[in-house]
């Protein structure tokens, strides 16, 4: 049952990931069609991510009333209707009010999924888990180009996803009693951690969530403004800069699936100091050399070294905060990520607006000590905390 389960999720991150990338890669027709401005994709960008935002802070409660399995049947199927009505949709204005469920619906199963398998099953698979993840998002901007250079229309694209989603809330919805033998458990735990003291008081919570949100900061910020950095002060072409980028994004997704191999014989606080170490040497190569092989290869570096460090800070949640807290904390850590992913890039790009681009790997170091004394800073209370509890160090 356990092995039915994994399989039904490692689908359920690829469906995740498919919408993530379409919006930008469908925006320049979207954006002919209707008579929009270019920043109109931003509002509807900020509108799903207000949604996820709010409903990862609620994904907390939301598992310990629902179970894990109806909160992601209920999660999918506002974003496979969101998504089914995109694909109807002519007027901007409905666009905006369909990215409320699509944002709804995608922080709920993310939050609720992760926590999961934060709670049951290994290391590896947390990481291939978002390494699937980014197969999802990969596709995504592929099934809309192919729809609207054969089927003729941004629609289409929308449509095909939102089959999938409806695909998988059939198996979503056949799949529901294998949930329930672990949602008692866990439902158990939730309510004896419920009548302890806050969450908020538990040692290291404050660097945890700073160190998510520096993070995904860092991650986004790296791909968004990569290619601008290339071009303007590296003098790459923009096709070969944005080609580059794709392989950052790339590094990310095949880093995650070797790094749930190297996870069997390595811990997570290793990994994550690991994928630390690799970020600081692509950005040193950024700065120091102007040579396009060393400039694309710290490039890659970055990517690599941003795999392990997500999927290794969520499953650690438990191990740090206690099972008990881990629903709970895992949907504000998501929530705190997202934070990081909306708030950082733009700002940080008109910072380098006002100052200039080549501050751009600066501000990725700068990202990544942030993250890694917050990262040690984590360690050093949990160990404490665990050290007062039972006389031990971790």
């Amino acid at each position: 049952m356990m092995t039915v389960l994994l399989i039904i999720i490692y689908f359920a991150f690829v469906s995740l990931g498919l919408p993530d990338a379409m919006l930008g890669a469908a925006w320049p027709t979207i954006r002919t069609e209707l008579a929009l401005p270019m920043a109109g994709a931003g509002l509807i960008s900020m509108i799903i991510s207000g949604g996820t935002i709010l409903s990862s802070v609620l994904s907390g409660r939301l598992i310990d009333r629902l179970g894990t399995g109806k909160l992601t049947l209920f999660s999918v199927s506002l974003t496979a209707i969101a998504l089914f009505g995109f694909s109807l949709s002519h007027d901007y204005r409905l666009l905006c009010l369909l990215a409320i469920p699509l944002g709804l619906g995608a922080g709920a199963v993310d939050a609720a999924l992760n926590n999961f398998v934060a709670l049951h099953y290994s290391a590896r698979h947390m990481n291939w888990l978002h390494s699937f993840w980014g197969v999802g998002a990969t596709a995504g901007p592929v099934i809309m180009s192919l729809a609207i250079m054969n089927l003729g229309r941004w629609q289409n694209g929308y449509r095909i996803v939102s089959i999938i989603q409806i695909g998988l809330v059939l198996v979503l919805l056949f799949s529901l009693p294998a949930w329930r033998s672990f949602q008692s458990e866990q439902a158990e735990k939730t309510r004896m951690a419920a009548n302890r003291a806050s969450i908020w008081k538990l040692p290291g919570i404050g660097p945890a969530m700073l160190g998510f949100f520096s993070y995904c900061a860092l991650e986004t910020t790296a791909g968004l403004w990569g290619a601008s950095y290339l071009v303007q002060v590296k003098g790459v072409t923009a096709g070969i800069a944005a080609g580059w980028v794709s392989l950052y994004y790339l590094g990310i997704t095949i880093g995650r699936f070797f790094n749930g191999i190297l996870s069997v014989r390595f811990s997570n606080p290793g990994l994550i100091r690991s994928g630390q170490f690799i970020i600081g040497i692509g950005a040193i190569l950024l700065i120091l050399f102007d040579q396009t092989a060393f400039n694309l290869i710290g490039l890659i570096l970055i990517g690599l070294g941003c795999a392990p460090i997500f999927p290794s800070m969520l499953h650690e949640t438990p191990t740090r905060f206690g099972a008990e807290n881990s629903s709970r904390l895992m949907g504000i850590q998501m929530a705190v990520a997202y934070v990081g992913t909306t708030v950082m890039p733009p700002a940080l790009g008109l910072l380098m607006g006002w100052i200039g681009i080549f501050l751009y790997p600066i501000l990725l170091l700068l990202l990544l000590a942030l993250m890694a004394i917050s990262s040690e800073w984590t360690r050093v209370a949990v160990a404490r905390r665990v050290k007062s509890q039972t006389g031990t160090g971790i």
